[in-house]
């Protein structure tokens, strides 16, 4: 089926009641009843399916992870693959990194190109456990290959990176990483499993953060890991010990984001097409990411790797998505200068987060990238005057004509 049709019955029925509704119910329950004993028996043992406690699993989340499931592994006709729910995208980050087997003394490396808070997490609480913290430039391949000569036990990076937009070949990731013996975790938040579905491309697990695109009305948290099924046994255990459990309204809410969310991201897809475009001709503006550019250093790797879309309606539109994300700077801006044209803007709102219906911005060097020292930003390209915006909905031309005023108050 076409992803479009996917979205809107995927999940809907995994949990049958004996009338079907139409929607998903959500299940207010923190403990359910078996039939007898020996069932309970035979569902703590992991032995039969079925629900007793809800932090170790409850029926709105199951069809919530049915439906992403599906997506994440539509067209592939592969191995047998399991998806589970979290609180928050960066509780299921933490599970698939214990899931995947590291222990006191292995490797992790990291994407340098990667989001703030995912360094931190290896950072400030795996690493104090004996967890060897490692990061490497992944869109370098002689610089990756050196770093792989550790050995690491996992490797982790990004669909789309966070907020510079490169894309890395994932094939050759999983290679290079399967090659010395380590996974491959891919945080695919940004490309959706409408442009990227990393298992297919080889990845162990695919991470994302369900606030963003997958909910995509900013009125929830959640996150959700797919795995290949041998996963299945280290993620629920992860899940069910460190108890980052998903609450039934936020998965209610994110199964309901899941069936709008092939509308959403061609939507904000072309709209941020069509801005980047605009404002790559801006003399007002240094610079623009979007792997949509032709100038972007990643763009033939992007078109390659996000133009395989599943289903018998493989158009030329859907070759053309390169995601909702974009980021440009402010020629010899500050902090003082960028504050002042965040808080002229109108409709692009100033929020930390992105994916949503609305178009959001946000500074980097104050949010994603906060825990990032200024050297190691400096590096990367994450300079004090680059922004992040996360177009929505709106039409490109009200986005654009915010931007303007923005930019003629600034001046």
């Amino acid at each position: 089926m076409d992803l479009t049709t996917l979205a809107v019955h995927a999940g809907e029925g995994a949990v049958p009641p004996s009338e079907r509704p139409v929607s998903t119910p959500i299940y207010a329950s923190s403990t359910f009843v078996p039939a007898s004993a020996g069932a309970l028996d035979q569902i703590a043992a992991g032995a039969a399916p079925g629900y007793m406690y809800g932090r170790y699993a409850q029926p709105t989340a199951t069809a919530l992870e049915a439906a992403v499931l599906a997506l994440e592994t539509a067209g592939a006709g592969g191995a047998p693959a399991v998806c589970l729910s979290f609180a928050s995208g960066m509780a299921a980050l933490h599970a698939a990194i214990l899931a995947s087997g590291v222990s006191r003394g292995d490797v992790v490396l990291c994407a340098e190109e990667i989001y703030g808070a995912t360094l931190a997490l290896l950072r400030d609480l795996l690493a104090p456990l004996g967890l060897q913290l490692a990061t490497a430039p992944v869109m370098d391949a002689a610089a990756l290959a050196a770093a792989l000569q550790r050995r690491p036990r996992l490797l982790i990076a990004e669909a789309i990176s966070n907020p510079l937009l490169r894309v890395p070949d994932l094939s050759a990731l999983a290679q290079a990483a399967h090659a010395v013996g380590a996974k491959l975790l891919v945080d695919a938040t940004f490309a959706t499993p409408l442009l990227c579905r990393p298992l297919s491309q080889g990845a162990d697990f695919s991470v994302h953060s369900a606030t963003k695109y997958i909910a995509g009305h900013g009125d929830t948290v959640a996150g959700v890991v797919t795995a290949a099924a041998a996963e299945a046994a280290g993620l629920a255990a992860a899940r069910k010990l460190a108890g980052g459990v998903l609450a039934p309204f936020e998965a209610w809410l994110t199964l309901r984001g899941v069936k709008t969310l092939p509308l959403r991201v061609r939507r904000q897809c072309e709209s941020a097409a069509e801005i980047a475009a605009e404002l790559a001709h801006w003399p007002e503006i240094e610079a623009v990411h979007y792997p949509g550019l032709a100038s972007h250093p990643d763009h033939a790797v992007a078109r390659r790797q996000f133009s395989a879309q599943p289903g018998a309606q493989n158009t030329a539109q859907d070759c053309a998505l390169y995601g909702g994300v974009l980021a440009f700077a402010l020629p010899g801006a500050g902090r003082d200068q960028v504050f002042a044209f965040l808080d002229r803007l109108q409709l692009c709102l100033h929020a930390t987060s992105l994916g949503d219906v609305q178009s959001l911005i946000s500074y980097p060097v104050i949010s994603s990238h906060r825990e990032v020292s200024p050297r190691q930003r400096q590096r990367l390209g994450i300079g004090e005057n680059l922004l992040r915006l996360s177009v929505g909905l709106e039409a490109p031309a009200d986005l654009l004509a915010d931007l303007r005023q923005a930019l003629a108050a600034l001046a």
